[in-house]
């Protein structure tokens, strides 16, 4: 994953759409857990919640940077839009755009009412499956390196690198989701790599423990 995101940093306006998630049975699930929401059935929503949990976790986590309690809180909140306004969803876009969207607006008002700085020791580590510690250290290492180098990016600029890197979605789907036009998410991208580039330098030969580019 790393070498991914510092390999090669793309010009504005060069093709890079990013690759989108495959269409076909997940998204036929999602959108019959999400007709049941439509119906008012609570299992269904129960579902779907956990469908879309671990993915918002770590959309929010990296975004908002204040632990998982706060983390939460956003997480209830946008899927609590999801159970209410299930009917405002139209159909022009993929569901998990939707609410994406949804949980970005209520992590940039988290943002605006925070007046602590962003804290990092909340944040959950995931250890690496080989066996051995100094693979598992070495894994963690670059682990915490990669966040510290996101979390010196704007919020802007932080926004896109996790929706395209971590959660797979085209700069179409980004655009709409952080309401700018695709244009802007390339730019934004640019820069973004750009700039990780410069704070991971030193890393930009390396994998991370059961990774590749």
């Amino acid at each position: 994953m790393l070498n991914r995101i510092l390999r090669k940093t793309t010009q504005p306006g060069q093709s890079k759409e990013g690759a989108a998630p495959p269409g076909g049975a997940p998204d036929a699930a999602e959108m019959f857990l999400f007709q049941g929401v439509r119906q008012g059935r609570q299992k269904s929503f129960e579902e779907l919640y956990r469908l879309y949990h671990p993915r918002l976790q770590r959309f929010l986590l990296h975004m908002i940077r204040q632990g998982e309690q706060v983390v939460e809180e956003v997480l209830n909140d946008t899927m609590m839009v999801v159970w209410r306004r299930a009917d405002a969803f139209d159909g022009r876009s993929k569901l998990s755009t939707w609410i994406f969207g949804i949980a970005y607006r209520k992590a940039l008002k988290a943002l605006s009412r925070q007046d602590l700085p962003a804290d990092d020791s909340d944040l959950p580590e995931t250890a690496d499956s080989a066996p051995g510690p100094e693979s598992q250290i070495g894994f963690m290492q670059l682990r915490r390196r990669l966040q510290e180098a996101m979390s010196a990016l704007s919020v802007d600029h932080r926004a896109v690198v996790e929706l395209c890197y971590f959660q797979d979605m085209s700069h179409a789907e980004i655009a709409e989701i952080v309401g700018c036009p695709p244009e802007t998410v390339k730019t934004r991208m640019f820069y973004a790599r750009r700039r990780l580039r410069g704070l991971l330098e030193d890393l930009g030969e390396r994998e991370a423990p059961g990774e590749s580019s």
